[in-house]
This record gives structure tokens, C-alpha cells and sequence, in this order.
């Protein structure tokens, strides 16, 4: 098999790779077929120089062809013997190869592309690159359908040299012509001091990817710090919540069994009495029987017979023992359980915003920088709502109490300690401690708070009046201009005019600002503080006919 493969590759042409096909041999002593050798000349026949595809020597003029009938010969007898030079499928180029330049009908892959040729070859015509001292010089790469764009569009040569001025690269003609004058190098030192650059920023990258791989290592250690708190703490918290629960229902139980107890020993007297009275109605009902039968006696002589048997009447039961009074005992004890239930509730609701209080401050590692856009700020967005206990009776809430409208007429509101008395203004029903965003359409005169839940709810100005105390916040909105208040402090605040305002708080950073809304975001005012206890959106109307809407 060895041999035939050497006899194969002798009776091949290198250009087409099949059997030779009228076989020619050219000055130089290369064999190839005559149509394959007359095609790869007829491309040369510009520069008026023919060389060998092998060797690459060259002939002038053009050699005339003749057939090798000796060649020819022996390659019909290997037809005859069935032997092909094919090769394998495997081998041919397909749409996303690189293609050999040399092949003939169906190409080969290329193995290789010279910068020098501008060409790319398969192994088998690469290998005079290999075998002729012509070609040592070249520089060979990696296949590549891009060695077009190393010529000169111009000047048809190969751009060897770069321009530092104009930062492309062109050939020995441009540098002498457009580029005349530039700072021009070969491309090859161009290519070493950016390769200095590239490896410098190779450093610079490996550096960070360090870095930030340490990074995330320690982002990966605090995930896992904070699971591993808020897991302890939702273990700990079910088994004290646990503990609660048992105990209320153990003193459910204790009151059950009080309650049942007492039932039984009130009852039993009562039940007791009451047979006895039972027993005294059945015997008298008896008695008045044989009372009724004797009154029917006709005869006058039986009826005194029989008149002195009759049994006496039994004492009657004292009446007066049986006191009938208002049932009011267990009363009591509901009244007292309904109690315990309200205090219960007080404490959970005053120490209940401590704990939510305390879970939004647990310090965590990284603090979340404030949005830059509205679609940043609205992931943020809260569905809030106005509370009714807390309105102005001044005021009228509609759209499911996300608006307040100032009325020339009183709401009837029942009485409540959280309303407000002094001026038209209303609190969101739930509370803010996280990072929350919303926004309010306002029309006429309105401001646009947040507020501590104790802030007063009458009294005067500096009580009670958003941005008049050191409870509240708040944005005044008019029609010519925008005021910040702040513990009765005044800052004009500049910007676009807009019916829309947004809010973003950021309670644990203690970041609180109002921005005008339109097409864009514009920042009017931003404060920087503490925030000591959770925050209540708040609006207040100044006058008859001012609404503002949580949008």
C-alpha cells in the first residue's frame, strides 16, 4: 500500500491533484496536466513572466507545451488498475473555509496563508514554501480570507508601513505620496509597540479579573453571612412567635376552664332549686286531682268519709330564695379579654415598627447608589394609599383613596385621634422604611410630604403643617414655582414646571428626593439626613378645588 501511495503522488498533478490528464513536463522538469499548467500561465500572461507553481522558476517567453507521451502511458495503465488520487471528502473546502488559490475545480483546504504570495495553500502546493530557499523569507500564517486587504487599494502593493498620523496602514508609495510628510514606520514596529501595549493591558485586565474575582469571593462570603443571620433569626423568631402563640392559648385555655367552672357552680344550685320546684308542681298537681275527683261525689255521705283522708298539703318552697338579677359576671370577663386583646394589639403596633425598623437597618455590605433613570426609579414603585382616619374633614378621598380633593364643603368622617384637625391634610395608610418611589399629579397649590405617624395632628403651624417642624418634609408645588420645607426652613428650589412630581426615599440611607416629571427626570431637591422612624407619604391642598393624586 506504501508503493501505490508513492505512485500515486508521482502521477498527480499539484495543482488539480487528480491523475495527470495529458500530461506536459515544463523546463524545470514538473509535470502537470496540460489544460491545469496552460490555465495558471494564461493569469501570468500581464507580467509577462511564467513561472513553475512548484519551484516557482521562472520562463520567458512561455514555453510551448507538448504532451509527455511516456507520462501518458503510464498513466493510463494506472486507470486501468482502478487506483484514484482523490482526497478524502473531509479535505475539500466547504463555504466557511478558507479555500487553496493553487487548486483547480474542487478546492482544497487551506493549511496555511503567506503575507509575501498574498495566497493561500493547501499542504500540498504550501510544500514548495518548505522545500525552495525562494520562499524563506515569507512569512506564513494561519488560513485567512482577509490577505486582500494587506494591498494598497491604490497602489496595488502591499501595505507594509503604518501611518502614526492618520492611524492606518499603507504602502512604501503612500508614504512618499498623501502621507508624505506623516510620521510613518513599518508596519512590523508599529506592531511591537502596540504588541507592548496590548501586553500591558493584557496585565491591566488579568489585574482586575484578580480583583474583582476577590470580589466576588467576598460578595459570595456575605451572601452566605447574611442567609445564614436571617436564617437564625426566622428560626429564633418562629420559636418565640411559637412561644406567644402557646402561651395565648394556654391562657385561652385557663379562661375557658375559669369560665366553665364558675358555669357549673352557678348552674348547679339553680338546676338543684329547680327539680325541687319540678317535684312540689308534680305533687300538687296530684293533689288537686284527688281534689277535683272528691268535689264530684254525689253522695253527701261518702264525700265526708273520705274528706278527712286526704293527705295534707307539703310546706311550699320559699320563694324568696330564688333571685333573679342581671347576668352580668361573664360579661365582665369578656369585657376584661377584650381589653387584654386591645392592649395586646397597642403593644404589638408600637413595638411592631420598631422591629420592621430594625430589620431595614441590618448593615449589609454593599448601598445601592440612587437610580438614574424612571424605569430604574419605578422598579421601586409603591401602591399607596391614603388613609381616611388621618383626612382633613376638608378633604374628599375618591380613586380608592389614592386622591385627596379640597372641598368648600365638610366630609362626614367619623371622629378619629389620627385626623387631622387644623389644616386639609392626609397620610398614606402604611408606612415607609425601605427604598420606595412614587409620584403625585397635583393641580392648584399642593404640597407633597413625608412625615413621621407622630407628628401632631392639631395645634398651629409649627405643630402640625408639613415642613413646619422637625417631623415632616415636604415639597410646596405652585404654579410659578417649587418650595422644599423643613422645620419651617425655606429653600426655593429651581426647575422645569410639571404636574407631576416623583418622590424617592431611601430610608436606611436617609436619602430623600422630589423630581419633576416629564419626558425626562429632573432633580429639584435632594436631602441627606437620619431618618429616625418610619415615613408616611403625606399631601396637603391649600386651597377649595386643589387636588393631588398617587399615581
Amino acid at each position: 500500500m506504501a508503493q501505490k501511495g508513492v505512485q500515486l503522488e508521482t502521477f498527480s498533478c499539484s495543482i488539480c491533484l487528480d491523475l495527470l490528464k495529458d500530461p506536459v513536463t515544463i523546463p524545470c522538469g514538473h509535470s502537470y496536466c496540460m489544460n491545469c499548467i496552460k490555465t495558471h500561465w494564461d493569469e501570468e500572461d500581464e507580467k509577462e513572466i511564467h513561472s513553475c507553481p512548484q519551484c516557482r522558476q521562472t520562463f520567458t517567453p512561455r514555453p510551448v507545451l507538448v504532451k509527455n507521451t511516456m507520462l501518458a502511458v503510464l498513466v493510463e495503465e494506472l486507470k486501468k488498475t482502478g487506483l484514484q488520487a482523490a482526497p478524502a471528502d473531509h479535505c475539500y473546502a466547504g463555504p466557511e473555509d478558507v479555500a487553496c488559490d493553487f487548486c483547480t475545480g474542487r478546492k482544497l483546504k487551506a493549511v496555511k496563508s503567506c503575507l509575501m504570495c498574498l495566497l493561500s495553500y493547501c499542504e500540498k502546493h504550501l510544500q514548495p514554501h518548505f522545500q525552495s530557499p525562494a520562499f524563506q523569507n515569507h512569512k506564513l500564517v494561519e488560513p485567512s480570507n482577509k490577505l486582500q486587504e494587506n494591498i494598497c487599494s491604490r497602489h496595488d502593493e502591499v501595505m507594509k508601513m503604518f501611518c502614526r498620523t492618520d492611524q492606518q496602514c499603507i504602502c512604501y508609495l503612500c508614504s512618499m505620496d498623501e502621507h508624505k510628510g506623516h510620521d510613518t514606520v513599518s508596519a512590523a514596529a508599529e506592531r511591537t509597540e502596540r504588541q507592548r501595549e496590548l501586553q500591558l493591558s493584557r496585565q491591566n485586565i488579568q489585574q482586575r479579573i484578580q480583583d474583582r474575582e476577590k470580589d466576588v469571593k467576598l460578595l459570595q462570603q456575605e451572601v452566605e453571612a447574611i442567609n445564614g443571620s436571617a436564617d437564625e433569626a426566622v428560626e429564633h423568631s418562629e420559636k418565640i412567635f411559637t412561644q406567644l402563640i402557646r402561651l395565648m392559648e394556654k391562657r385561652s385555655s385557663d379562661v375557658k376552664q375559669q369560665i366553665r367552672s364558675q358555669q357549673e357552680t352557678e348552674v348547679s344550685p339553680v338546676k338543684e332549686l329547680q327539680e325541687k320546684l319540678e317535684q312540689e308542681i308534680t305533687e300538687l298537681k296530684r293533689k288537686d286531682a284527688e281534689l277535683k275527683q272528691l268535689s264530684h261525689t254525689e253522695d253527701h255521705n261518702q264525700f265526708l268519709h273520705n274528706y278527712p283522708s286526704l293527705s295534707p298539703l307539703s310546706q311550699s318552697t320559699d320563694s324568696s330564695s330564688i333571685n333573679i338579677r342581671p347576668l352580668r359576671d361573664f360579661e365582665d370577663v369578656t369585657a376584661a379579654v377584650s381589653e387584654l386583646r386591645d392592649k395586646l394589639q397597642d403593644i404589638l403596633r408600637e413595638t411592631w415598627t420598631n422591629i420592621s425598623l430594625t430589620v431595614t437597618e441590618v448593615d449589609v455590605l454593599l448601598s445601592q447608589p440612587e437610580p438614574k433613570t424612571r424605569a430604574g426609579f419605578l422598579k421601586y414603585s409603591q401602591e399607596i394609599t391614603l388613609d381616611p382616619n388621618t383626612a382633613n374633614t376638608w378633604l374628599l378621598l375618591s380613586e380608592g383613596n389614592r386622591k385627596a380633593t379640597a372641598m368648600d364643603q365638610q366630609q362626614s368622617y367619623s371622629s378619629h385621634p389620627d385626623r387631622f384637625t387644623s389644616r386639609w391634610q392626609v397620610l398614606s395608610r402604611d408606612s415607609l422604611t425601605g427604598r420606595s418611589y412614587w409620584e403625585v399629579e397635583w393641580r392648584g397649590g399642593v404640597s407633597v410630604a413625608v412625615a413621621y405617624k407622630n407628628i401632631s395632628r392639631a395645634g398651629n403651624w409649627n405643630e402640625s403643617v408639613f415642613g413646619y417642624n422637625d417631623k415632616s418634609w415636604a415639597l410646596n408645588c405652585n404654579q410659578n414655582s417649587f418650595i422644599f420645607l423643613h422645620n419651617k426652613i425655606k429653600t426655593p428650589v429651581s426647575g422645569p414646571q410639571s404636574s407631576r412630581v416623583g418622590v424617592y426615599l431611601d430610608h436606611r440611607a436617609g436619602i430623600l428626593s422630589f423630581y419633576s416629571v416629564s419626558e425626562t427626570m429632573t432633580l429639584l431637591h435632594r436631602v441627606q439626613t437620619t431618618f429616625t422612624q418610619p415615613l408616611h407619604a403625606g399631601l396637603w391642598c391649600n386651597c377649595c378645588g386643589d387636588t393631588a393624586e398617587l399615581c
